[in-house]
């Protein structure tokens, strides 16, 4: 990885990239069913991309509430500190717009980075998509 660059993406221009992430990460490697991936709140999300050297690696996405999703990043990247570089766009964007309390839904395995990042657990394990996963908040200081 040369170019690390993370971006706030546009759903329509950038959609494809967008799409093509996480159809590989959520439905197609965690066989989560395209209907629970594609919610209906893409339209009114901020995205972000992370580019290397222009090829987009990852995305995630923010909602007006202040809830973050669809954190992913393809295989081969993973590793490389492509998700601290989208989440910490993410955070960043979050407080620039006054949302000081940030909240996620993370698959257990993944609590632990979020964590580092500021994050706690407030809830307990849940199924999502047939995928365990704790409810998570942060709050800016």
């Amino acid at each position: 990885m040369n170019d690390l660059h993370v971006r706030v993406a546009d759903w329509q221009k950038d959609n494809a990239d967008l799409r093509r992430i996480r159809d590989t990460v959520f439905v197609a490697e965690q066989a989560v069913p395209p209907e629970l991936e594609w919610d209906g709140e893409d339209a009114e999300a901020i995205h972000f991309l992370a580019l290397d050297n222009g090829y987009a690696i990852g995305t995630a996405r923010l909602l007006r509430d202040g809830s973050i999703g669809r954190v992913s990043v393809i295989k081969d990247w993973r590793g490389l500190k492509v998700g601290e570089a989208l989440m910490t766009a993410v955070i960043q964007e979050a407080e620039k717009l006054g949302l000081t309390r940030q909240m996620l839904s993370a698959q257990v395995q993944a609590a632990p980075f979020y964590e580092r990042l500021g994050f706690s657990i407030v809830s307990d394990e849940f199924l999502d998509a047939g995928i365990p996963h704790v409810d998570m908040v942060r709050v800016s200081s």
